[in-house]
């Protein structure tokens, strides 16, 4: 039920339920507040309220509201908002009229969501054949994958598209210059294709050139571009067939950015690799890493998500965090200077989901 709130992330009071923020980089409007000007502290993505999840791509944030609805705003001129048209909206716009959208995840240029009634749809950029449908035609409005009703779970990366089915079983498509599809092959797939035969993946996410994907076992297992340690398995060398990171059993969720890669584990620790020139591992420093590293001595981290070169992370006491690139206010802090460590953004308590785009951040408070 609605809450009253007092003291918001503006100071003001309000009553809201499940309200959309966002932070950052907001030349083409993807903050959804009605200008395109740089937000460094969280403002009101419009005036709607009641969303259950949301995604950021480059320049472009997308949302499902607890009525089934999906909506986008921003960069549009691939069609990603899916509203017919490749004029980019500084506010949230309804997508068509339906109400039954479940679950909604963004690559750079590209969007992907699954319905209820498991069929998977795509618009935006497809150069790569990241849209899944067979060509590489731009899409204006979203478009079915394929003709099954048993996706669960989807995520995109820079130009490539990773999903999982109720049966377990993995699939990708998409751009594959770097191993990032995972079928062995660096040959791009304009359908979904399988990745091996087994049966027990669980989650997975895409990095802009790199993908990683936590099994019902709790390991975690990477693949693609490693330029810069992103794969965690302690080498430079890239891999277009799953490796594993590790040995152990206890992985929850994992993220991947632009070269980096953070995870959650189920004890409630969080750790990251990889690129970390700008401090997006959050570990205080700037020099990369090719292992797991954790990120202080916190117990009770939740999700976690990435940007190009920042990490936002949620807790289950429902605070706020971000670091790494603050060039754009993407941390939300209220500065433009990038962070080595986790910082909290302002002191609210009831966060409960965070996504991130290349320079820009969205959350559900």
């Amino acid at each position: 039920m609605s809450r009253l709130i007092s003291g918001g992330v503006n100071g003001s009071f309000y009553r809201a339920y499940r309200v959309l923020w966002a932070c950052g980089y907001n030349h083409y409007g993807q903050l959804g507040d009605g200008t395109v000007a740089n937000k460094s502290s969280p403002v009101q993505a419009g005036s709607l309220t009641n969303w259950k999840q949301v995604a950021g791509g480059g320049y472009h944030t997308v949302a499902i509201k607890t009525d089934g609805t999906l909506w986008a705003c921003g960069y549009n001129s691939n069609g990603q908002l899916g509203d017919g048209t490749i004029v980019k909206k500084s506010s949230p716009v309804q997508v068509g009229s339906l109400t039954n959208w479940s679950q909604v995840a963004c690559g750079r240029s590209h969007t992907v969501v699954v319905k209820t009634d498991g069929t998977l749809w795509a618009c935006g950029y497809n150069s790569n054949g990241q849209l899944g449908d067979g060509t590489i035609a731009n899409k204006s409005s979203p478009v079915q994958v394929g003709s099954l009703t048993n996706w669960s779970q989807v995520a995109g990366g820079l130009g490539h598209t990773v999903a999982v089915k109720p049966d377990g079983t993995l699939w990708t498509w998409g751009r594959n210059s770097d191993g990032q599809l995972g079928d062995g092959t660096v040959a791009n797939k304009s359908s979904p294709v399988q990745v091996g035969s087994l049966t027990n993946w669980k989650q997975v996410a895409g990095g802009y050139y790199h993908t990683v994907a936590v099994k019902t076992d709790g390991t975690l297992w990477v693949w693609g571009q490693n330029t810069q340690g992103q794969l965690g398995d302690g080498t430079t060398a890239s891999k277009s067939s799953p490796v594993q990171v590790g040995s152990l059993t206890n992985w929850k969720q994992a993220d991947g950015g632009n070269y980096h890669t953070v995870a959650v584990k189920t004890d409630g620790t969080l750790w990251t690799w990889g690129y970390n020139s700008n401090g997006q591992l959050g570990d205080g420093t700037v020099a990369n890493k090719s292992s797991p590293i954790q990120v202080g001595s916190l117990t009770n981290w939740s999700q976690v998500d990435c940007g190009v070169a920042h990490t936002v992370a949620v807790t289950t006491d429902g605070t706020l965090w971000a670091w790494g690139y603050n060039s754009n206010g993407q941390l939300g802090d209220g500065t433009i200077v990038k962070k080595s460590s986790p910082v909290q953004v302002g002191s609210l308590t009831n966060w409960s989901q965070v996504a991130s785009g290349d320079y820009h951040t969205i959350a559900i408070a």
